[in-house]
């Protein structure tokens, strides 16, 4: 036991920090994901997550329930199979730890509005399934396609982001590919170059602009040039030379006549779910 265990077990339990057990007949990442969501609501310190995926048996239930029920501890679960909620619940009544259903009472509502039974298979989220090949392929592409490399790909995108160095381009393109299946392809913005002719050939509403705040970009790009090594004296990481650019940027905007996000202090789901809702109408 580390210094810091034996500290923690000498506390009272109300005091000891909330471990948050998230329990799943499956890779668990939807409990994982919404708990997080939850503790990002709360100081730093009071909670952690702790995840326990693929549970396969009811005797393996018992079994963490009872190695769970030592601490301060809440079980969030996303049980699929009837028979592994009911012995959970079962089991943490016994051991008087809480539990949270994340995933049951939704099925339950959605049953009761569609007259239909739930088909109670465990890992169906993640099934190599169409959708599933469609996002891989969509990965593929936008790897293939990444920072202007091919110009051919804009032809054949779903969404082609444009903008300048350190506005998210990538990121934002793998994330439309993971989570929404969209072949995204990007193109920089680089003052005294010429965007892609095949930009203007293309409908722009296929077409998202991402700009940025230049005081947040020179944040950005100076750190940038310190992790990589480059003198923050240059006119990457410039102010001045910045608010340019972002000026250019806006010209080539209107140009194109695409839609523009401003990414400012965006995270990259936020940003996405924009672009996935405007190309959706």
């Amino acid at each position: 036991m580390s210094k810091t265990e034996s500290v923690e077990s000498k506390l009272p339990v109300s005091q000891r920090e909330l471990i948050i057990f998230t329990l799943s007949d499956s890779s668990g990442e939807t409990a994982a994901h919404v708990a997080q969501a939850a503790l990002v609501q709360f100081p730093p310190g009071f909670a952690s997550i702790y995840r326990l995926p693929q549970v396969r048996s009811c005797q393996q239930i018992s079994t963490l329930v009872r190695e769970i029920a030592t601490g301060r501890s809440l079980i969030a679960y996303t049980l699929v199979l009837p028979e592994y909620r009911e012995a959970l619940e079962e089991e943490a009544r016994k051991a008087n730890v809480p539990t949270l259903d994340l995933l049951g009472p939704l099925i339950t509502k959605i049953s009761g509005l569609t007259e239909s039974n739930p088909l109670s298979q465990p890992g169906r989220l993640h099934q190599l399934d169409e959708t599933y090949f469609r996002r891989m392929e969509a990965v593929n592409f936008a790897v293939r396609f990444d920072d202007g490399k091919n110009p051919d790909g804009i032809a054949q995108s779903d969404v082609i982001l444009v903008g300048l160095s350190r506005t998210s381009k990538t990121p934002n393109c793998m994330y439309l590919a993971q989570h929404y299946a969209l072949k995204a392809a990007n193109c920089p913005i680089v003052p005294g170059v010429d965007p892609p002719k095949a930009l203007f050939n293309v409908q722009a509403r296929k077409i998202i602009g991402l700009t940025i705040d230049p005081h947040l970009l020179h944040n950005l790009r100076t750190s940038r040039a310190q992790v990589i090594g480059m003198s923050s004296d240059t006119q990457y990481s410039d102010l001045e030379e910045i608010k340019g650019e972002v000026q250019y940027a806006r010209r080539i905007f209107r140009e194109l006549k695409c839609h523009v996000i401003d990414v400012s202090s965006k995270a990259i789901e936020e940003t996405s779910s924009e672009i996935f809702l405007y190309l959706r109408h």
